[in-house]
């Protein structure tokens, strides 16, 4: 037995030993001494064994068998990680592959559509110059039932077809022209008792209209939110799941501005902003109009809020169709707000279109509805950072409402609104604090920033939210979920699980266990999610 360890202690020490010398060697003599480690192992071998007793050849047995099965399972354990990276390597040479292909096949069917479309607008030419069929547009506005909304559109159709002679570009818009020829046709009439209502009164009253007048159902708290984004952004995404009223809340809330929404359908073949505004026809030598670019036109003449509506924004990817827009309503002078139509201009070209530019106006509001599903494209942190998001999770539940009118309302009058909010119900010097330690918590926890964006967004909607009855800390809260915790959903939340619950409880010492009711369920939400 003593033998039989002095051998094996030889052994290990040779062992490690060679070890050694491969490594010093191994960059130009890496595999010749093989031969002399193995004669070596042999040689302690033969002087050591014949004086082996039972318990020592039992162990020397043993000693082999395990180091068999671990040489063994080591390479078991190699070949397994090969074999998973190979599959791995593979799986995703064939998503490129598919990724490839389907962006290709896109590309196809977009230049086949806009094929399509010069041949159809060449042979409208051949038949007598007239206008592009209506039918070309991909955007449609949504149809009012009502009496008002028909009789506007027919009205839009007469100027249209007035307006639609030989030699105009922008049939269409030049229709809008002659829609508002008169200063009457651009008067909005407020009642007296109206023009003294504040945010807060206009949010009831809007959502007894929806609920007396279309049988839609509001929370209070979503009600105050969307006129506090609209205080804040131009941009305001309405996503959650689908039935929960996402459409509906614009569209409602143009009947009761009495100036219809414009709904914008987006298609998956989206790739540039031609789908959204359209396109100039070399053929026809004109503009092929579409919906959404008569509604930014026709907001130029307006004097009320207007709102265009693209339905299901995120069926394309928004920074293909809607980049320009992002960008250019990031300037901090309005008066710059310009979009390019067309290089040069014409003496007969629409009146609001200035040397072939289009200029968004102030009293424009861009509402995106998003479905979250497979069907879908990611809404990235370029767009929700630039944007208000209101999330919808159940479907209103209907309650008695008083019945109540639609109320007209200039766009001066309702950013006054916004305006006194803001010097009304400044963001606290204590808040501020408060909010500044919890930005540093979470740059140390989870290496997020809250950035100089977010918090110029927080200084207008916390004042608006106030204004429209609620209090600063949900208005605090509201931004921290919907601005900060959204982007936790990216993170490998699994691995954070101590960091989100140390999370909840600096949240506790910063504001009160009554408080950010809204962050905490998110937080659980993340929590369960990630088991």
């Amino acid at each position: 037995m003593d033998k039989y360890f002095e051998y094996l202690k030889q052994m290990i020490l040779a062992f490690f030993r060679n070890l050694a010398d491969w490594f010093t060697n191994r960059w130009y003599t890496p595999f010749l001494k093989w031969g002399d480690y193995f004669t070596e192992y042999g040689d302690y071998f033969n002087n050591y064994s014949p004086n082996f007793d039972g318990m020592g050849w039992f162990m020397f047995v043993l000693f082999a068998v395990l180091l068999t099965a671990l040489v063994g399972a080591l390479f078991f354990l190699l070949f397994w990680l090969l074999r998973k990276y190979i599959r791995f390597v593979k799986r995703e040479v064939d998503k490129d592959r598919l990724i490839e292909e389907v962006e290709a096949l896109q590309g196809e069917l977009y230049n086949a559509e806009m094929a399509n479309r010069r041949i159809l607008g060449l042979q409208v030419a051949s038949m007598g110059g007239g206008a592009v069929p209506a039918a070309l547009p991909t955007s449609t506005a949504a149809s009012a039932p009502d009496a008002e909304v028909a009789g506007a559109a027919a009205a839009g159709e007469k100027d249209e077809e007035k307006a639609n002679t030989d030699g105009l570009r922008f049939p269409r818009c030049s229709a809008v022209d002659a829609k508002y020829e008169t200063l009457e046709s651009r008067q909005v009439v407020m009642d007296e008792a109206d023009k003294k209502l504040g945010l807060a009164e206009i949010c009831d009253r809007f959502r007894n209209f929806a609920a007396s007048q279309m049988h839609l159902y509001y929370t209070p708290d979503t009600i105050k939110a969307l006129f506090a984004s609209m205080g804040t952004s131009k941009i305001i995404i309405l996503e959650g799941i689908s039935g929960t009223g996402k459409t509906s809340l614009p569209y409602c809330m143009g009947r009761f501005f009495r100036n219809p929404a414009t709904i914008v359908s987006v298609q998956p073949s989206w790739h540039d902003r031609s789908e959204l505004l359209g396109f100039y026809n070399d053929f026809t030598k004109r503009f092929t109009e579409t919906d959404f670019l008569r509604a930014v036109y026709e907001a130029g003449f307006r004097q009320d809020p207007c709102l265009i509506v693209l339905d299901e924004m995120n069926l394309a990817r928004i920074e293909y169709y809607f980049a320009e827009f992002l960008s250019v309503m990031e300037m901090p002078n309005a008066l710059e707000w310009n979009i390019d139509l067309i290089p040069s201009s014409a003496p007969n070209d629409p009146q609001h279109i200035v040397d072939g530019k289009l200029h968004i106006e102030q009293n424009i509001w861009f509402i995106g509805t998003a479905n979250n599903d497979d069907s879908t494209f990611t809404i990235t942190d370029k767009v929700y950072d630039r944007a208000m998001s209101i999330f919808f999770d159940n479907k209103g539940i209907p309650f008695e409402a008083e019945h109540m009118g639609p109320m007209p309302i200039t766009f001066d009058r309702l950013d006054s609104l916004f305006q006194q909010a803001k010097n009304d119900y400044p963001l606290s010097n204590k808040t501020i604090e408060k909010f500044n330690e919890l930005d540093d918590f979470v740059i140390a926890n989870f290496k997020l920033a809250f950035g100089n964006r977010i918090l110029k967004q927080m200084h207008s909607f916390v004042p608006c939210y106030v204004a429209c009855g609620g209090t600063e800390l949900q208005a605090v809260d509201y931004i921290f979920e919907s601005k900060i915790l959204k982007k936790f959903e990216v993170l490998n939340v699994a691995f954070l699980r101590d960091e989100l619950l140390a999370l909840d409880k600096e949240l506790t010492t910063l504001f009160g266990k009554s408080e950010f009711k809204r962050s905490r369920q998110k937080i659980q939400s993340l929590l369960k999610m990630n088991g």
